[in-house]
């Protein structure tokens, strides 16, 4: 049975997949134009604005959530994921400069889900709306891969897919230590509640994000399916379980997700 990592073990994680990112070959340019993509530009433009938070109250509920269990690490490692989200959002913002398409400053789908991240600044809030935009972004960013034709773009969504496994691995391990003492009833409150918000969140997603689904393959029967089961893999994740003779494996991905 899977561990969880320690907050040190991700430190290391993070230092080093950074490098993974020197592989992206900038040096071709976008290989297409703007016009002919125009509209699902526009979705990326809004997305890219979303992985560009500069998170200070997550920051904020991290240091307090460090200091209430006693793992100062734990500060670094979310600073050091915090930074991979902000490299996918400077790797989508530099690949729209080279396409000649601005950067937003603001959107009001990004502003909705701030507004639900902010509504109650506490690390299970927090790792709980992340968890969920990080699943939906699976879906997203493979039909983004195969929506527009620009290898540039591609590369870059491929390591950005390969970055969300460790991470989904990263927030649905908080998740199982923050929920393992929580009694029956309350626990399935608790999950209960966040199929309705998922549910909730799903639907504003595909409303604001249509036309790239579709581009992408999607149906919005398909689309339900695939944002659902990978909640479902993390869902069963993050519900607590006995962690007696544990074995160390790389944080490296949820099985089955790139699909």
């Amino acid at each position: 049975m899977r561990r969880e990592r320690t907050s040190a073990e991700w430190i290391d994680y993070f230092d080093a997949n950074e490098a993974n990112w020197s592989d992206i070959p900038w040096q071709r340019g976008a290989q297409v134009t703007l016009e002919p993509i125009r509209s699902l530009v526009r979705s990326l433009q809004a997305w890219q604005l979303g992985e560009t938070s500069e998170a200070r109250r997550l920051k904020t509920a991290a240091k307090r959530h460090a200091y209430a269990i006693g793992d100062p690490d734990f500060v670094e490692a979310m600073n050091l994921f915090i930074a991979e989200e902000q490299r996918h959002g400077e790797a989508l913002g530099r690949w729209l400069d080279d396409v000649g398409a601005e950067r937003l400053k603001r959107d009001l789908g990004d502003s909705l889900f701030r507004f639900f991240r902010h509504a109650r600044p506490n690390i299970e809030v927090w790792t709980t709306v992340v968890t969920m935009i990080e699943t939906i972004a699976v879906v997203y960013y493979s039909s983004v891969r195969r929506a527009i034709p620009s290898p540039l773009l591609q590369a870059v969504c491929e390591q950005i897919l390969r970055d969300e496994m460790p991470h989904l691995e990263f927030q649905t391990e908080r998740l199982r230590l923050l929920l393992r003492n929580r009694r029956p009833i309350p626990l399935w409150l608790t999950l209960r509640a966040q199929e309705v918000f998922f549910t909730g969140m799903v639907l504003v997603v595909w409303l604001a994000h249509r036309r790239m689904f579709v581009a992408g393959g999607h149906t919005f029967v398909s689309y339900l399916r695939a944002t659902f089961r990978h909640m479902q893999h993390a869902w069963q994740a993050m519900r607590p379980r006995s962690t007696r003779s544990p074995v160390a494996e790389p944080p490296s991905r949820l099985e089955g997700w790139l699909h």
